[in-house]
């Protein structure tokens, strides 16, 4: 080269633009199972089997009433494995309900997640730990429910904020002791003692003739079994989800039955069947007649623990629907934003802490002890309806997509999917009937923001040229 030639430019390859973060497979079988358990034993098993015995005639009814919810949950875990093995994908039941019946129906039904199912399930769990909480240790305040349903769901938040990594591992923490602390429970009902003293003739009478309302029941019963379908909603952070979402949903399901009717005979043998029908909380007075006082404060911190793990596993899976419904609709754009940084839906979770500390606040501010009521009252009617359409979705994808690569299909098909439909279908009838019944007001919020949803989903355009746009398509290695 001469002294005049200029050098030769450098050509540089043009770089690509970096890939938005996205979620990163890093849960295993038994972190996913330990979001299934520590969602579904929380605190019903303790709240509700006084209520579901004292309508039962005996101790085979109460543990055969178990045992049909357990087994009505396997066959919706089923449904799911095959639906997330499919669409293994952040959002769950949205991504499903949006790939069988257009984007709508999947934001109404991430809308109705947001404003209030997720956060009048997660309000609930917080009024539990809050009324146990205060037990052992009052506050001297106006409002102390409030004050620790509103810490509980600031402090687990924010700990889901920090990262996958501390969530998982608050999640798993918080289960093993709670099933640990189950196991106590078990021990100490079933453990031989002395006879305790006969209870009173009006303590064991129960009448065959009385109307007992299955409605009630099986509200309570599956009440206690509610969150066996959160393993969708994290299935694009499950490592080899093909295999391991089935492993989760079907080992933590039987492992929460199992759980639940040994728990029960526990009782039973520990109280005798009058008294469980006419106790609460059961846990603390099998205790307190085991170890005494003492015992009756462990059992309560046992139930703020349960509490705990389920509220953090809701607040873990439920942002990750609205993370998906902020990846494909533009007005909710920030929301589906993964942070980098902290490897979370960042937006999500805040937004999701926003709503659920306005309703705990709302509904509790003049009666903090009707606060769990209204919750449940505001949430049930709007829940089952789209359980039954996730349900209804397995036949339409089957029909509409059936190139799509299926893992696992479900067996028995079409029997299992449609056992699954019809358990679902008599929960909407059990729920609204139960809230007209009630005539509850919370039930005409619920149906009014479901309503507004059903508006606002016809007015979001679909983004151009979103890497987004197919909400069933895998995501992550």
């Amino acid at each position: 080269m001469t002294a005049t030639q200029a050098p030769a430019p450098v050509v540089r390859p043009t770089e690509a633009p970096a890939a938005p973060a996205a979620p990163k497979r890093q849960l295993s079988v038994f972190d996913s199972t330990c979001i299934i358990v520590g969602i579904i034993i929380g605190s019903s098993i303790y709240e509700s089997t006084k209520g579901i015995a004292s309508n039962l005639p005996g101790t085979m009814w109460l543990v055969g009433f178990w045992v049909i919810g357990g087994a009505l949950s396997l066959v919706g875990a089923m449904c799911y494995a095959e639906l997330a093995g499919a669409y293994p994908r952040a959002g769950g039941d949205y991504v499903y309900l949006t790939r069988a019946y257009g984007r709508p129906v999947g934001f109404l039904f991430a809308w109705a997640q947001l404003w209030i199912v997720r956060p009048g399930s997660i309000g609930t769990l917080a009024y539990v730990f809050a009324r146990y909480a205060n037990e052992l240790r009052p506050l001297k305040v106006s409002q102390p429910l409030i004050i620790y349903a509103a810490a509980s769901i600031f402090v687990l938040s924010a700990i889901n904020v920090l990262g996958v990594r501390q969530g998982k591992w608050t999640q798993n923490l918080l289960t093993v002791a709670k099933v640990l602390g189950l196991v106590g429970v078990t021990v100490a009902g079933l453990w031989p003692v002395a006879p305790t003293p006969a209870p009173s003739a009006a303590a064991m009478s129960w009448d065959p003739n009385t109307a007992w309302d299955p409605r009630y029941v099986l509200i309570m019963i599956f009440l206690a079994y509610g969150g066996w379908n959160e393993m969708a909603y994290v299935a694009a952070e499950v490592r080899n989800p093909q295999r391991n979402i089935l492993r989760s949903l079907i080992v933590g399901t039987v492992a929460v039955t199992l759980i639940y009717v040994l728990v029960t005979l526990g009782f039973v043998h520990g109280l005798g069947y009058s008294t469980v029908a006419t106790t609460k909380p059961v846990a603390a007075q099998v205790l307190r007649m085991r170890v005494g006082e003492w015992g009756a404060r462990g059992a309560s911190l046992l139930i703020c623990i349960s509490a705990l793990g389920s509220i953090n596993g809701m607040i873990f899976t439920g942002a990750r629907i609205t993370y998906a419904m902020g990846a494909e609709h533009r007005l909710y754009a920030a929301l589906g934003r993964w942070n980098p940084r902290l490897g979370t839906p960042l937006w999500s979770l805040i937004a999701q802490a926003i709503v659920t500390l306005a309703l705990v606040i709302g509904f509790g501010w003049k009666k903090a002890d009707e606060g769990f009521d209204s919750l449940v009252i505001f949430t049930t009617p709007v829940f089952w309806i789209f359980f039954f359409l996730v349900g209804l979705s397995l036949f339409v994808l089957r029909v509409r997509e059936p190139n799509t690569e299926r893992p696992y299909r479900v067996a028995l098909y079409p029997l299992i999917p449609m056992i699954f439909c019809a358990s679902c279908l008599f929960m909407i009838y059990a729920g609204v009937s139960w809230a007209l019944q009630n005539k509850s007001a919370e039930a005409w919020w619920s149906i009014g923001i479901l309503g507004a949803g059903v508006v606002l989903c016809f007015m979001d355009p679909r983004p151009a040229g979103s890497a987004q746009n197919d909400p069933g398509a895998p995501n992550g290695a």
